[in-house]
């Protein structure tokens, strides 16, 4: 049974920046002496008892898939005293892998190397062009031999691109970036996409949402590994949710498409979005346009792939986005403005569509202002 979780060391790990090749490169070294933090006596425990963690990180990997669970492994290091966690960074070629930002890291470990580690948790990394990458058959049975091999195995945001590839999501429940979580569910069909997740655990699988979620996710695995209150502490020292409230859709803007189709029902898309608050019933906007409503509603769905109805809610809730991220109307005001009958039929779209309630949205604008 697939979980779908709302938000779900070696050593502690210092950055250093060197030069390889001309560029700037970020080297993940494990370090004993992490000042205040902890003593090296502290941070000795028998090898047997130490988990190690693999992150796969592709060419072009998105730095923060890497380096953020990676943190959050070595902070539980920390907090727990002793090395529970071994990292590893591994690469599907020798060499630096140079990231979507243009920094190279330096690998631990490239596939093909002999390891005698066995991998307790491996997770791939994900990268902006994920979706079109074609990763080798020494990637591929690499991943599909330590995946059966560990303990548990997941991805960060489009990382699950890489296990969808291999085969080892078929008939998963998991999630990915929102932006990419259409178009993962139609290349993979076998595959239950939930885009609304910071989290999905099934079975030994586990999947993170776009790219910060995987510290949640990774928080979630120390919680599993050593408790929830040395997992609350890790968060507390990363300033970060124990839990993060609500799903990703609530940091997505995918309601807020372009007008599509053909010329006359882009004219009523923009009548739409610009007039949220008029009637926008099917006759009322066929007259428009100068169309039959039966006529519209076909051409609108066959050409822009919902129904009239569902874009004039989309529009809607779009436009109540923005009202209150300014924080200068209350719900019931932007209800009003953005053509919603009363604040109960906002609420109920923009939990849809935003995975949150319209007062919760507000307050984090609010809050931020302040």
């Amino acid at each position: 049974m697939a979980q779908v979780l709302a938000p779900e060391i070696s050593l502690p790990l210092t950055i250093r920046g060197i030069i390889f090749g001309g560029r700037k490169c970020l080297q993940l070294t494990q370090d004993a002496g992490f000042g205040h933090y902890a003593s090296r006596k502290a941070m000795t425990m028998g090898k047997t008892a130490t988990k190690t963690i693999a992150i796969l990180a592709m060419p072009g990997v998105q730095l923060l898939d890497v380096a953020g669970p990676l943190d959050v492994f070595a902070e539980a290091n920390v907090q727990a005293g002793k090395s529970a966690y071994r990292l590893r960074i591994v690469a599907s070629a020798p060499g630096a892998i140079i990231s979507s930002s243009g920094t190279q890291l330096l690998p631990d470990q490239v596939i093909g190397d002999q390891d005698n580690d066995k991998i307790d948790t491996l997770l791939v990394a994900g990268c902006p062009n994920a979706a079109e990458l074609h990763p080798d058959a020494a990637v591929i049975d690499w991943l599909r031999k330590n995946t059966r091999l560990s303990r548990r195995y997941g991805s960060v945001c489009t990382g699950a691109f890489l296990l969808a590839a291999a085969g080892l999501l078929d008939g998963r429940h998991v999630t990915t970036h929102w932006a990419v979580a259409d178009r993962l569910a139609k290349a993979y069909p076998t595959v239950t996409v939930a885009e609304d997740a910071i989290h999905v655990r099934d079975g030994k699988l586990r999947t993170a949402a776009g790219v910060t979620a995987g510290l949640d996710l990774a928080l979630a695995l120390v919680e599993e590994d050593l408790g929830r209150d040395l997992a609350k502490n890790v968060a507390s020292q990363l300033v970060m949710f124990f839990k993060r409230p609500g799903g990703q859709l609530q940091f997505s803007r995918k309601g807020e498409s372009l007008p599509a189709g053909r010329s006359v029902l882009q004219e009523a898309q923009r009548f739409i979005a610009a007039n949220p608050s008029a009637d926008h019933s099917v006759t009322k906007l066929a007259a428009r346009v100068g169309l039959s409503a039966r006529h519209f509603a076909r051409l609108f769905r066959s050409e822009v792939g919902v129904t009239p109805a569902a874009w004039v809610e989309s529009a809607r809730v779009a436009a109540a986005r923005q009202l209150l991220e300014s924080g200068q109307r209350a719900p019931k005001q932007v209800a009003v403005q953005c053509g919603f009958a009363n604040t109960d039929t906002l609420r109920r779209a923009f939990a849809r569509h935003v995975g949150v309630t319209p007062t919760e949205y507000r307050k984090r604008y609010v809050n931020d202002a302040n």
